[in-house]
């Protein structure tokens, strides 16, 4: 009843956190700027990012499917925080956060590319094996007179 009462009243979130507060000249502020929960969002996918930029290039085991839903549940996060502020309520801690976390990206797009190409090299070597242990004349389709031209 009281937990019930509190949401009603709008006291509290879903997560326990201040639902908003109001900022300069009054303004309403979304209750991730508050708290700077913005902050601790960029922190989370810089750590994601990074953690996997790391992994690529040295762990052949990494998982990248746990990797990406890690990765996508953050961008959802970040989305949601983002969703209801403009340019001014973003303090320069932010903007700095996400410059930070492009240049992140974009190793990590590097990282992510290199392994692409790498995967691909493999495959395509594996491909011409194969094409090339069956290609020793014993069961070719051309020595039977099946190729077609």
């Amino acid at each position: 009843m009281r937990r019930r009462l509190k949401r009603r009243r709008g006291f509290r979130n879903d997560h326990g956190s201040v639902g908003a507060q109001f900022g300069p000249r009054g303004t309403f502020r979304p209750h991730h700027l508050a708290g700077g929960s913005l902050t601790a969002i960029i922190n989370r996918i810089e750590e994601a990012v990074e953690t996997e930029t790391a992994a690529i290039r040295t762990d052949m085991n990494f998982d990248l499917r746990a990797s990406n839903a890690r990765k996508s549940r953050c961008l959802y996060e970040l989305n949601r925080a983002i969703k209801n502020i403009t340019a001014e309520d973003l303090v320069d801690e932010h903007k700095e956060g996400l410059l930070r976390l492009r240049g992140k990206l974009e190793r990590n797009e590097a990282a992510l590319l290199a392994h692409l190409s790498a995967v691909s090299e493999v495959a395509n070597l594996m491909k011409n094996a194969i094409q090339h242990a069956e290609a020793d004349g014993t069961y070719s389709a051309g020595e039977f007179g099946w190729a077609k031209s």
